[in-house]
């Protein structure tokens, strides 16, 4: 299909004003020279194979320039420009065999086969059309940006313009004068080069884009716009296609980098089009400064793939190198991290310092590892690395260790010495060849599993270890139900005085009364409850159903009667432990004095936030601390000092084992001597033979309590033993307040 520019033949048909259709005093204006320029121009500039102004009469589409054309002119009824005429935007057709209006038009199955169409309406300043500036192509096109719109209607006013000054020939010096009026007002910039590379066009947007004056770049090489070190490399290129070679970039659009004349440096956008002009060929270009493009992609790019408060790779870009690792079989180790206690410091300095928190936390992440391994966020305070070639389990443990270390060094925020601590679940490639995220869900389960064996730790996950994070999700989502529907117990535990065997109190110890299991231990369920968000909830339960048989108890008889009551870490972290056993004392009516809250070495290692100073609030009170399972663990003789402890409780491994060996029954004499030197009461637990009871009491030991005495059993099985009567209802209202 050859470039046509079609224009009315008989300058005398009357034009039509209906419908949006010319006015007679342009049907006159128009001549083939005043148009020439604007379609060809319009070619190079859109790459189409023709464009055409075109004016419509009553019944035809009459053209009469054109070039290796014989068409001559056209029906209305099968004229694209038809319908443009009667748009007031752009009229575009991306393929007009898909189109239904237009896939039978004979000009698309005949020749010359048009595809590809747009059409800007041409209106006078009144407002009627008085034809269409158009572009075909026998291709179709995916598109039409709003960028060439806008050109194309640049050139359709170009158009109208010759149209009304000059009603009988527009000369092609008028043409340039046009197209000198489009380039000095087109927001972009347009420059164009003769067949040496020298600039013949500089418009305002190309003086304001690059700094330099129409009159300092038109004659200077087209490298003025790169900076130094590029030329003799793209720039060259351009002035190739100025000259006339390289036509493969002609039609495409390019970035590179250009200069400023202050030598700042900037990324630009370049559409290329080439022509002949005097039987040379000449390069134009329209130049885009995408600068703010630039930043905006930017911007996307890092929604799309950082975390926006550390810049650390997010969870997709975590996932996809994940991906690449495990399909190319590459050795890693998932080390997925959460913060310890990070809850607790956003909520009481505010989000502000846990936002300080979390970037620092990144950077001495990212310290911890090679600049070749992923360190990402996932969300809240939780981070996962990736680290590449290692699939080893001891350098693994070292990096945990190291970044164990790192997190626990101290945060100081506004003079604050802020501490955190952290746990970390390995998975290593060599355990699983799953792909990603099988080896982020084992991470995930050996996180589970160090934070629930007391934090401030890793483990590595192992097939063991899936199967016991199994049963220990699964205890954790039954306890949920076991408080909903009221399932936990308590058994009692007789203590008594060892010299005469007089009841003195006893131990209430949970139970769980399953649905499907039974009656179930605290070795099923403990350390789930312990580590569950319902911790603290049980555990205040727990005090209020004691404190209240206990109190009932004491109305029945015994009026020294003391209650032991196990604490959990949960109820220490809550903060107000002290304000619970005094609203629980005052509710049940048990006298402070005969309450002992029993604490494990656990929750003394753990240096819970305050503890001291809450279990010192409660001892003012009057309850008394018992020290449970003592010398069993690592807790210091110095613990004995700092917290206000009444009582200390042998552990009945050693009661089973001083019998037969002699480091035992050392172990027992030194806890006696050590309650009798700090003026602290002892009991020993597990006892269960005569002879054990003998050698206590024969040792100085004042309690004691064990299957001798009695076996955990419920209150009315208790009461009925010890003759305590039996009124369980009364107690059971009160611990329900």
């Amino acid at each position: 299909m050859a470039l046509a520019v079609q224009l009315p033949h008989n300058s005398s048909d009357e034009a039509i004003v209906d419908n949006g259709i010319a006015d007679p005093e342009l049907t006159e204006a128009a001549s083939v020279a005043a148009f020439t320029d604007i379609v060809a121009l319009a070619t190079r500039m859109f790459d189409v194979e023709a464009a055409f102004v075109s004016l419509l009469d009553k019944q035809r589409q009459v053209f009469q320039a054109h070039i290796n054309s014989s068409l001559y002119e056209i029906g209305r009824e099968v004229a694209f420009c038809s319908h443009t005429v009667s748009q007031e935007n752009a009229f575009v057709i991306l393929d007009a065999a898909n189109d239904p209006c237009f896939k039978d038009n004979p000009y698309v199955v005949g020749a010359p086969h048009i595809r590809f169409y747009v059409g800007i309406p041409l209106r006078t300043p009144s407002g009627n059309a008085v034809g269409a500036l158009c572009l075909a192509d026998t291709k179709p096109r995916d598109g039409f940006s709003d960028v060439d719109v806008h050109s194309l209607r640049q050139l359709a006013n170009l158009a109208i313009s010759h149209m009304e000054l000059n009603r009988l020939e527009i000369a092609q010096r008028e043409s340039q004068s046009r197209f000198e009026h489009i380039t000095s007002t087109s927001p972009d910039g347009i420059v164009c080069a003769d067949a040496d590379g020298h600039i013949t066009v500089w418009n305002a947007a190309a003086e304001q884009m690059f700094g330099y004056s129409g009159a300092e770049a038109v004659g200077q090489s087209i490298d003025l716009i790169a900076p130094e070190r590029m030329r003799g490399s793209r720039v060259d290129g351009l002035q190739r296609v100025a000259s006339g070679g390289d036509p493969l970039m002609i039609g495409k659009t390019i970035e590179l980098q250009a200069r400023h004349k202050n030598g700042e440096e900037f990324p630009i956008e370049l559409s290329l089009s080439q022509w002949q002009e005097d039987g040379r060929t000449a390069l134009g270009s329209i130049v885009r400064d995408i600068r703010g493009r630039r930043a905006n992609e930017e911007r996307l790019f890092r929604l799309a793939h950082l975390d926006p408060l550390t810049e650390l790779p997010n969870r997709s870009v975590l996932r996809k190198r994940l991906i690449e690792i495990t399909k190319a079989t590459q050795p890693v180790s998932v080390l997925m991290i959460d913060l310890d206690g990070f809850k607790e410091i956003n909520d009481n300095y505010g989000h502000a310092t846990g936002d300080a928190l979390l970037k620092k936390m990144a950077s001495r992440l990212c310290n911890c590892v090679k600049p070749t391994d992923t360190v990402s966020r996932l969300g809240g305070d939780e981070f996962v690395l990736l680290l590449n070639n290692i699939d080893d389990p001891v350098r693994a443990a070292d990096v945990a260790n190291a970044i164990i270390a790192a997190v626990a060094t101290p945060f100081d925020f506004e003079g604050q010495a802020l501490i955190i601590r952290c746990s970390i679940g390995i998975a290593l490639s060599s355990d699983n060849k799953e792909g990603a995220d099988s080896l982020l869900s084992c991470a995930d389960l050996a996180l589970y599993q160090a934070k629930n064996e007391g934090r401030n730790c890793y483990r590595i996950f192992t097939r063991v270890l899936r199967d016991r994070v199994r049963r220990t999700r699964t205890c954790r989502e039954n306890i949920g139900r076991a408080v909903e529907f009221n399932q936990f117990r308590l058994h009692y535990q007789p203590q008594v005085r060892l010299k005469d065997g007089a009841l003195v109190g006893a131990e209430a110890l949970i139970r769980w009364q399953h649905p499907k299991h039974g009656l179930l231990t605290p070795e099923a369920f403990l350390d789930v409850l312990d580590n569950s968000p319902h911790a603290t909830e049980v555990g205040n339960w727990v005090m209020r159903t004691a404190c209240a048989q206990a109190a009932e108890w004491r109305r029945s008889g015994a009026s020294e009667f003391r209650m032991g009551v196990n604490l959990c870490s949960a109820q220490f972290r809550q903060g107000n432990l002290a304000e619970t056993v005094r609203k629980t004392l005052m509710v049940t009516g048990l006298p402070a004095a005969n309450l002992e809250l029993e604490i494990t070495e656990n929750i003394v290692l753990r240096q819970e936030a305050g503890l001291a100073e809450t279990l010192h609030s409660v001892r003012e009170s009057g309850v008394g601390i018992a020290f449970d399972d003592y010398g069993t663990g690592y807790a210091s003789l110095s613990l004995l000092k700092r917290f206000p402890l009444t009582r200390l409780k042998i552990d009945r491994s050693f009661v089973t084992g001083m019998m037969g060996s002699s480091k035992d029954e050392t172990i027992v004499r030194a806890i006696l001597q050590l309650g009798h030197g700090f003026g602290l009461q002892v009991i020993a637990e597990g006892i269960e033979t005569a002879a054990e009871h003998a050698r206590l009491r024969a040792k100085g030991c004042q309690e004691g309590q064990g299957y001798l005495f009695g076996k955990p059993m419920p209150a009315d099985m208790f009461a009925a033993r010890f003759d305590l009567g039996n009124r369980d209802d009364l107690a059971n209202k009160l611990a329900a307040h």
